[in-house]
């Protein structure tokens, strides 16, 4: 596993310095590197993803354990060094992508979306944190072969994904996460965990695909609903502090069968996820009719 001293010298081997622009804050607490691993439950042979590898420190690791590791880097300087280093010691274990994880804020990279295709794989990676919501939103809702994600991330995004009804940090993404999956914390990180050290709190944390959606029509244990209610939870919360009634006239003007629970008087803030996707499941129904 790389030291800071052996980042640094591949920095510079590189001649390149850490840009904060593109997040390139490298986590150096080996224990934190081996936490994460082990906390996905990879195995030799599974196939990874990971975005921002940055100098391999945490791709070293789900090498040495037998991962195929598809990564993705933005920042061609890093794709240099990753193959002149690590793809020559693992081969074809090592695919390194370079470009966007991202062709928009829904699709992966056309060549990421190539390598993986339909096969089951995990996100392991230390995420640059401008990246992290578009690509974990479009993992959960777009690639069910996606079957967990297991990053380190801001503090306060992490705080997103579980956060609860009534509370400020609940949102869109919390809806998808706890809908579509288990949301967990791996372990708070302080700034010295990383080099440079962030400005910014971080944490880690897992989300794990549920086996079986809860649903109550079919139409929500398909891969097209998912995109249609991210949207459309968004625009409820786009209006939290509204009664349901009014935002649901802002979508339709059709009347709808209220799901088991949830009266027009309630706020989108106050509905269980699974009562937030019945929901947005009978203005769909009346709304494309």
């Amino acid at each position: 596993m790389q030291t800071l001293s052996e980042i640094k010298e591949l920095l510079a081997i590189a001649g390149h310095e850490p840009k904060k622009s593109l997040g390139q804050n490298f986590l150096i607490d080996h224990n934190l590197i081996r936490k994460l691993v082990d906390s996905s439950g990879v195995e030799a042979g599974d196939l990874v993803l990971e975005v921002g590898p940055g100098t391999g420190a945490l791709t070293v690791e789900l090498l040495e354990r037998g991962c195929k590791v598809v990564a993705c880097e933005l920042d061609r300087a890093f794709v240099t060094l990753l193959n002149d280093t690590l793809g020559k010691e693992f081969g074809d274990q090592l695919l390194v992508i370079e470009g966007d994880c991202l062709s928009n804020k829904r699709e992966l990279n056309v060549e990421l979306k190539r390598l993986l295709g339909d096969q089951p794989f995990k996100l392991v990676a230390n995420l640059p944190y401008h990246a992290a919501t578009p690509l974990m939103l479009a993992l959960m809702t777009q690639y069910m072969n996606c079957t967990g994600m297991y990053t380190t991330i801001q503090h306060e995004v992490v705080e997103r994904f579980g956060a609860l009804p009534g509370s400020k940090a609940y949102g869109t993404i919390s809806v998808i996460a706890q809908c579509l999956g288990e949301v967990g914390l791996i372990a708070k990180l302080a700034p010295g965990c990383f080099w440079p050290p962030p400005n910014v709190g971080s944490a880690m944390m897992r989300w794990e695909r549920a086996s079986e959606i809860d649903s109550d029509s079919g139409s929500a244990s398909e891969i097209s609903w998912w995109p249609t209610m991210a949207d459309m939870t968004q625009s409820f919360f786009q209006r939290r502090r509204k009664k349901l009634s009014g935002s649901v006239k802002s979508i339709t003007t059709s009347p709808i069968d209220w799901p088991s629970g949830v009266t027009s008087d309630d706020r989108i803030d106050s509905l269980m996820p699974q009562q937030v996707n019945a929901l947005c499941q009978a203005v769909y129904r009346v709304s494309k009719d």
